[in-house]
């Protein structure tokens, strides 16, 4: 793990491989500018400017420009990001994106240094959770024929002249904790589903909270069959990789609220008996990103101290194809009793969350989130960088929103159309898997919701795009898995309690 350190900014120093610097525009003209609040002398900002005028930098946001080297800064390369506002404009978010666009570029540096706008706490922990999530590399899978690996920093020190102020460390000591934890999201989502079954993402949801104030409980399928889960027994059983149901508790002395956070853990999803095409399942790897988010967010609310009781749970599985898999047409019974038609074996991870939210209900917590790259439908309705929330409490809705955008996370609030609930219909079973096809993410959703109490507030996170990047990285996001939800979690769960302890 890349180490965050503080300094102050000396632009002489010669124990950095690389410097970002991100650079702002000016207010009249938006031209190319350096902020004195970035801590660098008037003569160094003036040099920099003039290496970037000199290779034709352009003003548009998100720009890269490396140069090998300005005269009286004895840094060997020089990163600079254009953050696309004026110094009194950057947003925290801004700054955060340029910060990890230039550790993103910082290929072959051991030792990166990072230099931005900004003095207050906000910005400078904005800074060193940019360039911490720009810095992350998957390298577990490289082998020795590899030409020129990619390796993660050793360290990212931020250069600010608020560096010995105690609310500014920790601020970015909290910012470098969820950091951590959506480098470990990540980590579970790029592995190869050869490497991580529902046994081994158990496996590391136990060891991440090893140390921490969390109670583990992992239900093997002898666990699962006793107690009746019958929609995660159903998916997992045509896998000789059989299912898991992990369960982590943080429950601090001085707890505000208790809130309940369910993932869908599917490890590899071929579709099942309703085989999903080749190219569609190059990604599948990744159709565990919601498990990996509420298990990273509570390692992280952990670690962080936060006063609230946070019960989670990752209904954990593989859904293959065999001679004992579910087959269209077969009924299974979840935790709660309900019949589901199982019509489409591809809409496998409302099976799963169906338990996992029944046995989160069984807890009594004041809120449940659940998180799931759950329907194709989300990407055609949002793209692959916007997330949707449902849920059956405005409020909690608009909670999620504005927790997500406190972080810089994309959330769009969608409804729940009650017109569209009969469509879940079946002529012999409670329920059916799927129901139309048009607004097939809002039907996933109305499903999800026959399994919460109606009194608890409730939301459903779609994040199916968002969590994995299969185009080039952009920002402080790489190209693989990029954690989504992890930050908005967290940040709700402050808000939440915060709210609860007025």
């Amino acid at each position: 793990m890349t180490e965050v350190r503080l300094a102050a900014v000396d632009p002489k120093s010669s124990g950095y491989d690389t410097l970002v610097v991100g650079v702002t525009t000016t207010k009249r003209d938006s031209k190319l500018d350096i902020a004195a609040s970035t801590g660098l002398g008037h003569s160094e900002r003036k040099r920099i400017l003039a290496g970037l005028t000199q290779v034709g930098a352009k003003a548009k946001p998100g720009s890269v420009t490396k140069l090998p080297g300005v005269s009286g800064i004895d840094i060997p390369q020089l990163i600079c990001v254009v953050i696309g506002a004026t110094e009194e404009e950057a947003t925290p978010e801004q700054i955060r994106q340029a910060a990890g666009a230039g550790t993103i570029a910082a290929e072959d540096s051991a030792k990166v240094a990072v230099v931005m706008p900004g003095k207050a706490p906000a910005d400078v922990a904005a800074t060193a959770q940019g360039a911490l999530l720009g810095a992350y590399r998957y390298e577990q899978c490289r082998g020795s024929g590899t030409k020129k690996p990619a390796k993660a920093a050793k360290t990212i020190t931020v250069l600010t002249d608020s560096n010995r102020d105690r609310h500014v460390r920790e601020a970015v000591r909290q910012a470098e904790i969820v950091a951590q934890e959506v480098w470990f999201a990540r980590d579970l989502v790029n592995a190869p589903p050869s490497a991580l079954h529902p046994i081994e993402l158990a496996e590391a949801a136990v060891a991440q909270v090893a140390g921490l104030a969390v109670e583990t409980l992992v239900l093997d399928e002898a666990d699962l069959e006793e107690g009746k889960y019958g929609g995660i027994l159903a998916v997992g059983q045509g896998s000789i990789n059989p299912p898991r149901l992990v369960r982590l508790e943080y429950r601090p002395e001085r707890s505000a609220v208790h809130i309940a956070l369910v993932g869908k853990g599917i490890t590899f999803d071929s579709g099942g008996l309703s085989l999903k095409p080749p190219t569609a399942m190059e990604t599948m790897k990744c159709d565990m990103g919601g498990a990996a988010a509420v298990l990273a967010a509570t390692a992280a609310i952990a670690r962080l101290g936060l006063p609230a009781t946070v019960t989670t749970y990752a209904a954990c599985a593989e859904n293959m194809p065999s001679g004992t898999a579910q087959r269209p047409g077969d009924v299974l019974t979840t935790l709660d009793g309900t019949t589901v038609e199982v019509l489409n074996t591809d809409a496998e991870g409302r099976l799963v969350l169906a338990d996992a939210l029944v046995s989160a209900g069984r807890d009594e917590p004041d809120v449940i989130i659940d998180v799931a790259t759950l329907t194709g439908a989300q990407m055609v309705a949002l793209g692959n960088r916007v997330s949707a929330v449902m849920s059956n409490s405005d409020d909690l809705r608009d909670d999620v929103v504005r927790a997500a955008d406190m972080v810089g996370e994309q959330f769009w609030p969608m409804p729940l159309p009650p017109e569209l609930r009969e469509s879940l219909d079946s002529p012999i079973a409670d329920l059916a898997n799927i129901g139309d096809r048009m607004g097939g993410m809002l039907t996933a959703g109305l499903f999800l919701q026959e399994f919460v109490d109606p009194e608890t507030p409730w939301a459903h996170l779609d994040i199916a795009g968002p969590s994995f990047n299969d185009s080039k990285p952009h920002d402080y996001t790489p190209k693989g898995g990029t954690g989504v939800a992890v930050r908005t979690l967290v940040q709700l769960v402050k808000d939440l309690a915060d709210a609860a302890s007025k």
